[in-house]
């Protein structure tokens, strides 16, 4: 009676954790809000300086968003506002990272960039948030 007692009880506690626990954050797939366009203005004659945040998207190792500023229809900078940090391989890996990306983007003015080796997911992260905010801002 013991065991039957101790088998139904394991079965049920095994039962409750493989329903509760949680596989991933979306696997680098889902995109978790939308893009916000933050400061639209006039910067000239028929050029426009935009500030714009990309979603959320949520990786493997944690959340990544950039924000990005077009000035006259040219990426002036890009900026990492939310990155993997929750320890110290987090911060090696997005010391060298994201400044990479940011070079990237600035020469090449478009999200079509090659990921940083050793950081693939959250180049995928970076790379989706910002297609998102040129989405939002209507850059082609």
């Amino acid at each position: 009676m013991r065991r039957v007692t101790l088998w139904i009880v394991s079965t049920i506690a095994a039962v409750v954790l493989l329903l509760s626990y949680r596989t991933s954050l979306g696997g680098g797939n889902a995109a978790a809000g939308t893009a916000v366009i933050l400061a639209p203005s006039a910067s000239g004659p028929g050029g426009r300086d935009l500030t714009v945040n990309g979603s959320v998207v949520r990786t493997r190792w944690g959340p990544v968003q950039v924000q990005v500023k077009i000035n006259n229809h040219k990426i002036v900078d890009v900026r990492a506002l939310r990155y993997p940090d929750g320890n110290d391989r987090d911060a090696e890996i997005n010391g060298y990272a994201l400044p990479q990306l940011r070079a990237e983007v600035l020469s090449a003015q478009s999200a079509h960039v090659d990921v940083v080796g050793g950081a693939t997911y959250t180049s995928g992260g970076y790379l989706k948030s910002l297609q998102s905010a040129l989405d939002a801002a209507h850059f082609a």
